[in-house]
């Protein structure tokens, strides 16, 4: 069917359940550390605007929590069952680290999780603080081996092959690979400014429909300061992460920019736009700019960039989708930078939360940075390719050896499952933040916990008020 084969679809299967995850990770790495600030800076100011965004984000960040977890779980299934040849292959090194995250970031985050959203009059301020800056640091440490691991698949080294299977010798090699630095902070910093596009559209909906507050302004203010201050700072990132891998993956690079073949001692042009043709070996309708090439890439105007040509035609990565994907994260990220200068404009005009055509703007960046994540994410695993394991195993080797029907009649069940539940998941995460948060008005904070909150029934009741009442307190489900 559509000329695909068993590997096509295991790869097609891997790649859809890693798109729908990766996008849960993301929103939780951000709204902890959010959610961090914001009890930080109520404590600090004793302004209750930060406690109401508090317990408002905190809904929606233990909803988003679960999906990241039940996805999550599904992801490391198919490395037995759709990649074994792989797992046995390099299971000395991706194993382990895998247990790690577990039982570093995971044990972490869930050992406060429950404190963090159920012990509001239960425990003092402090802990609570305390615990709510562990859940923030607990994400952190899963991003931390999660990408030590893909980044060890990308610049492989710190290990030896013995009868077939890769076998450690530096964990330390392995761990801070050459690759690993840059594309940890890349992801950290992408995860950020995601869900600060996440928080600022949803303070642009609300005033869009008139609905003005002090929480709500807040949000806005927060999320584009976030924006202005981080966003260039993650194409500085993205920079140095290209320079990386210009030097460990240069197929991978020439793939990006659809370069083909370099003629003389000519220097590199940037191809802004074209459609590289991976059987007539040449980019067409290519616009050029002279030069940009060379000092993008190498930051001269004489070095030349490798090109494809320079590669066997069996070790060439896909330019047609890396060439686009690559392009659609770099254009977000310029409207990242635009709309955060943006607001800084209309802050010193003070029209921040008055200006539609800008809050317009900012309302339809909310899901750019979780595009960009998704576009950077194929970027990055297409132009791996062929290779699982960058230069020592193919991708044709890793997986299981399973019929086609299999493999189409699982695609087909995981593509109806996810969409159903992660669906409807998605869709009451939007009711809640179409409710926006509640403002409290005089009301005063027991001497036990950082709000009047109650202890729910059943942990996902933290997540619900419900999302169609209309409550002036923040409060959670009250035990009969």
């Amino acid at each position: 069917m559509f000329g695909l084969e068993a590997l096509d679809l295991a790869r097609i299967q891997f790649a859809f359940t890693i798109s729908f995850h990766i996008l849960f990770p993301a929103i939780t790495i951000g709204l902890a550390s959010y959610l961090a600030v914001l009890e930080g800076l109520w404590l600090k100011t004793h302004n209750d605007t930060y406690r109401d965004l508090y317990h408002f984000w905190s809904k929606i960040f233990a909803v988003n929590f679960g999906m990241g977890v039940v996805s999550g779980l599904v992801m490391a299934y198919q490395f037995g069952t759709n990649w074994s040849r792989f797992s046995d292959f390099a299971g000395a090194v991706t194993g382990p680290l895998l247990t790690y995250e577990v039982l570093t970031a995971f044990f972490l985050e869930a050992g406060f999780l429950g404190v963090m959203l159920f012990g509001w009059n239960k425990v003092g301020r402090g802990l609570h603080f305390f615990s709510t800056v562990m859940v923030a640091i607990g994400t952190l440490i899963s991003t931390f081996w999660i990408l030590a691991s893909n980044s060890w698949m990308q610049t492989p080294q710190g290990f030896e092959i013995v009868n077939g299977q890769v076998i450690p010798t530096d964990w330390l090699a392995i761990i801070f690979n050459p690759s690993f630095p840059y594309r940890l902070m890349h992801m950290a910093t992408a995860a950020f400014v995601a869900t600060a596009f996440f928080v600022g559209s949803s303070a642009a909906w609300h005033l869009l429909r008139g609905k003005d507050n002090p929480a709500i302004r807040t949000m806005l203010s927060m999320a584009m300061w976030m924006a202005l201050i981080v966003a260039p700072i993650q194409a500085v990132i993205g920079d140095f992460h290209g320079l990386n891998t210009l030097k460990h993956q240069p197929a991978k690079i020439a793939a990006i920019e659809g370069h083909w073949e370099n003629k003389g001692d000519e220097a590199t042009p940037l191809i802004l736009f074209g459609w590289p043709d991976m059987k007539e070996e040449k980019t067409k309708f290519a616009v050029e700019i002279p030069y940009l090439g060379s000092l993008i890439l190498t930051h001269s105007l004489d070095k030349q960039v490798p090109a494809l040509k320079e590669f066997p035609p069996e070790d060439r990565p896909n330019s047609t989708i890396v060439f686009w994907s690559f392009r659609i994260m770099v254009g977000l990220g310029f409207l990242m930078i635009f709309t955060g200068l943006w607001s800084l404009w209309l802050r010193k005009r003070d029209s921040l939360y008055t200006s539609r055509p800008f809050l317009y703007l900012a309302l339809w960046m909310g899901p750019s940075g979780l595009i960009a994540i998704l576009a950077g994410w194929f970027t990055t695993e297409i132009g791996r390719q062929p290779w699982v394991v960058y230069g020592l195993m193919r991708t044709a080797d890793a997986s299981s050896n399973h019929s086609f029907m299999q493999m189409s009649i699982t695609l087909i069940m995981f593509v109806v499952v996810y969409f159903a539940l992660f669906g409807a998941g998605l869709g009451y995460m939007m009711r809640l933040v179409r409710k926006g948060p509640k403002i409290s008005e005089g009301a005063e904070t027991p001497d036990g916990g950082p709000g009047k909150q109650r202890t729910p029934a059943r942990p996902l009741s933290a997540a619900d008020d419900s999302a169609d009442a209309d409550h002036d307190t923040p409060s959670l489900t009250k035990e009969n």
